[in-house]
C-alpha cells in the first residue's frame, strides 16, 4: 500500500491537471484558440531559462521556475481574472488566497508549507526572484498579443497607456527587457493593433456628440 505521503502527493498531482482547463484571454501565437493557464505557466518557465541572463542580479533559477509554475495554480479554483477587469480584480486576492489554502493543503505538511511560501513570495513581489518572475509573467502576454494582431486588446478596448502601466514591473524586475516592451508597444500602435488613449480634444468632441438626457 502507498504511504499516506505518497497518496497526498498523487492527489495533488491529479488535481493540478485541472489548470489545463482554465482558459486565458490571450490566444496562441497562431491565433487558433485561447491558451490555457498550464500552457502559460510552461511558457514563462521556459522564458526564465532562456532569459535568465537578463535578471538584474544573479538568481537561483530553479527558485524562479518554482515561483512561475506555482503562482497560477490557484486559478483552478479562482479562475483566470483578466488583468484589466477592474471589478474582477477587487475580489481576486480573497478568491486566490482561499484557493491556495485548499490546493497546497492537499500536500504533505513540508511540501504544503514550501509551496505556499513560494506562492506568497510571488504575490508579495518583494524579492528579486519574485520581481524577475513577475516581469516574465507580464512580458509573455504582450508578445502573444503582438503576434495575434492585438486580439485581447481589441476585444476589450484596451489602450496603450493601460498596457504600459501593466508592464511597469518589467522595469524593476528585468530592466534590460524594458526596451523590448517599449518597442513592442510602439510597433503595435503603428500596426493598428493597439490604440492610443483619446486626447482631451477627442473626449470633448465625444461629449458634444453624446445625446442630451
Amino acid at each position: 500500500m502507498p504511504s499516506t505521503r505518497l497518496v497526498q502527493q498523487m492527489q495533488f498531482v491529479i488535481e493540478i491537471d485541472k489548470l489545463k482547463q482554465v482558459l486565458r484571454q490571450t490566444l496562441l501565437t497562431d491565433g487558433s484558440r485561447r491558451e490555457n493557464s498550464a500552457e502559460h505557466s510552461w511558457h514563462i518557465a521556459l522564458m526564465a531559462i532562456v532569459l535568465a541572463e537578463y535578471a538584474p542580479a544573479p538568481l537561483d533559477l530553479l527558485h524562479v521556475i518554482k515561483l512561475l509554475l506555482l503562482h497560477d495554480l490557484v486559478e483552478i479554483d479562482a479562475g483566470d481574472t483578466f488583468c484589466y477587469d477592474n471589478q474582477g480584480n477587487q475580489s481576486k486576492a480573497a478568491r486566490e488566497t482561499q484557493a491556495a489554502d485548499r490546493l497546497f493543503g492537499l500536500l504533505p505538511l513540508d511540501q504544503s508549507s514550501e509551496f505556499r511560501a513560494l506562492w506568497d513570495e510571488f504575490e508579495a513581489q518583494e524579492t528579486p526572484a519574485a520581481k524577475f518572475a513577475a516581469a516574465l509573467d507580464r512580458l509573455q502576454p504582450i508578445l502573444n498579443n503582438q503576434q495575434t494582431g492585438g486580439y485581447s486588446w481589441k476585444l476589450h478596448g484596451i489602450t496603450s497607456d493601460r498596457v504600459l502601466q501593466r508592464m511597469a514591473p518589467v522595469q524593476t524586475g528585468a530592466p534590460e527587457l524594458w526596451s523590448v516592451v517599449q518597442q513592442v508597444i510602439e510597433d503595435c500602435i503603428a500596426a493598428g493593433y493597439l490604440k492610443e488613449p483619446a486626447s482631451e480634444e477627442e473626449v470633448a468632441i465625444g461629449n458634444l456628440d453624446a445625446p442630451v438626457a
